[in-house]
């Protein structure tokens, strides 16, 4: 039913049967109600969408676009634009009027779904007039042609239309932490390729034929979620996915899905471990987890207070995360992996497994992953989840791949004996002191996130003797900094913190100071990414007037 060289939409036909009754999705709609879909109608759904999108009479291999945060309508939408043979394209949901307008014209959008959004509003004058649009269920109030009304009045597509595996299933654009968002082309063989891979070290390390429970919260538009959970639950058929209903009510969210596999990013990892230490001091805590039997109830505590109690297999991605605190997770019981990969290879290159883990490392290659190391120190991989190329950008795609098939990822790393993998740094972060040392920012700033103080931080500094450091304060810190004491005590730990980095670093990288910034970065004021990435050039800039300033006092820990 299953065999390894089906292609995704095959797979999830042979769901829709074996499984027709079961529930795939779980949608929260508010006020503590839920809707759950089975396989039997999701595809009902998407096959009625699919019949009205081919009854427009669009363009062959027509690119639709979807903007929207995570719900059970993003699957839905995205089997129905490949059953009716056209290619998805998917938009931030936290993206400005202008990138939503690029992306629309880049791509030569043909139909725009419109999803569960925040700040629909801001984004709209993006959206051509002519483009014609679709509301999702949880879409805000539009005019658009509503996705309850066309499915009521359609009838759905029969039989099991096919994909060529060469055709294009998505175009993903880079969340833009420098310049334009670049599209990377994805065929179905590729994706297809890569969610057996990851299905295939999943069941190594939990055991094949199980069940699986995820909760979907990280952007779909980004190739983590979209691989790791929308693509492998396609191919798997036996993952429940439930959606969060938003910040609010993230909590209860992850307490109703009680996932057994849980994906998240550095700074919301940073995140859940400073709301753990805002309730109990991380000596408390750690002198607990060494006491015989009471420790195993602290951290079932703990994992429960989190709603991580029931899983088994963990992973983070898209950023370094800091040695120290996979290490604070393993402690409690977690098994939690570090994984490397990028959207030009539908994130298919490194991962942590059972026996090759080591803290600061990001594991081995995947199955079928090539990879190499230039004489530049540049990390060079062979996926086969690798993209067909940029979208209309056949200048980035000979810059970006060596003669023999190898892609660029422009990060620096070096490879264990054996065969695990450690990032250094990026090519283009690294910046050149006054002095002519070349400093690489990341392995400083994971040393630096790993305090509880600090929830971000960015080492800057280019032509000045020294570098320096910016850091956010952990988000329970904030709102305390008009207190003496409390001020007091955070110039005294990161006084502390300062010389203890500086002693574990080489010379030439030493930090000068540590400058706390005033407000805290976010997707909103433009300081990260739609992933959370930190935007060097955006804080760089806002800040550039202040720091001949700061490098003139003498101060350890400035307050910007």
């Amino acid at each position: 039913m299953n065999t390894p060289d089906a292609m995704i939409l095959e797979k999830i036909y042979s769901h829709e049967k074996a499984y027709a009754d079961e529930v795939f999705m779980t949608q929260p709609v508010g006020n503590g109600q839920v809707i759950n879909y089975t396989w039997a109608q999701t595809l009902d759904q998407a096959r009625r969408m699919a019949a009205h999108l081919q009854s427009r009479g669009l363009p062959h291999a027509a690119k639709i676009a979807i903007i929207s945060k995570n719900c059970t309508h993003f699957f839905m939408a995205e089997l129905a634009i490949w059953m009716a043979g056209y290619t998805t394209v998917a938009i931030f949901p936290t993206e400005q009027a202008d990138t939503v307008k690029f992306v629309l014209e880049h791509s030569e959008a043909s139909l725009l779904f419109v999803g569960k959004l925040d700040e629909w509003h801001k984004q709209s004058p993006g959206v051509p007039a002519h483009l014609p649009c679709i509301a999702f269920p949880l879409a805000p109030e539009t005019a658009f042609d509503r996705w309850n009304d066309i499915v009521a009045n359609t009838i759905g597509i029969t039989g099991n239309p096919s994909r060529d595996a060469n055709d294009l299933a998505m175009i993903i654009y880079t969340s833009g932490s420098t310049g334009q968002p670049k599209g990377a082309m994805h065929s179905f063989a590729h994706i297809t390729a890569a969610a057996n891979g990851i299905i295939g070290q999943m069941n190594d390390n939990l055991g094949s034929n199980r069940e699986h429970r995820m909760l979907s919260y990280l952007p779909l538009a980004h190739v983590f979620e979209r691989a790791f959970v929308e693509s492998v639950a396609f191919i798997h058929g036996r993952f429940h996915v439930f959606f969060a209903e938003s910040l609010d009510t993230f909590i209860q969210d992850l307490q109703r899905a009680r996932p057994t596999i849980f994906i998240s990013v550095p700074r919301l990892w940073l995140k859940f471990q400073q709301g753990v230490f805002a309730k109990m001091p991380a000596k408390k805590l750690n002198t607990l987890l060494l006491i015989p039997v009471l420790g195993n109830i602290v951290r079932k505590k703990v994992l429960t207070g989190l709603g991580l109690d029931h899983v088994e297999l963990a992973g983070s991605g898209s950023a370094p995360l800091p040695p120290d605190l996979i290490r604070w997770y393993r402690r409690l019981g977690l098994n939690l992996v570090e994984g490397y990969a990028m959207t030009e290879d539908f994130a298919y290159s490194h991962s942590q497994t059972k026996n090759k883990n080591d803290p600061g490392t990001v594991g081995p290659p995947y199955p079928g992953v090539e990879v190499r190391i230039s004489p530049e120190g540049e990390v060079l991989i062979k996926s086969p989840g690798q993209m067909v190329g940029y979208y209309k950008r056949p200048d980035l795609d000979e810059q970006s791949f060596t003669n023999d098939g190898f892609f660029k990822t422009g990060d620096l790393g070096s490879r264990l004996p054996d065969g695990q993998l450690k990032i250094t740094g990026r090519l283009k972060e690294q910046f050149k002191t006054s002095k002519g040392k070349y400093v690489a920012p990341a392995p400083i700033e994971n040393r630096l996130n790993a305090h509880p103080m600090i929830e971000l931080s960015m080492v800057s500094g280019s032509g000045f003797d020294k570098a320096y450091a910016m850091v956010v304060l952990a988000e329970h810190l904030r709102p305390q900094m008009h207190k003496n004491d409390v001020r007091q005590q955070v110039e005294s730990e990161l006084n502390a913190l300062l010389q203890k980095v500086n002693q574990q670093i080489a010379d030439y990288e030493q930090l000068k100071m540590l400058v706390i910034a005033k407000d805290a970065w976010s997707i909103e004021n433009g300081c990260l990414t739609p992933t959370m990435k930190i935007k060097r050039s955006r804080i760089e800039f806002v800040v550039q007037h202040d720091v001949e300033k700061w490098y003139g006092d003498s101060k350890m820990v400035v307050w910007a």
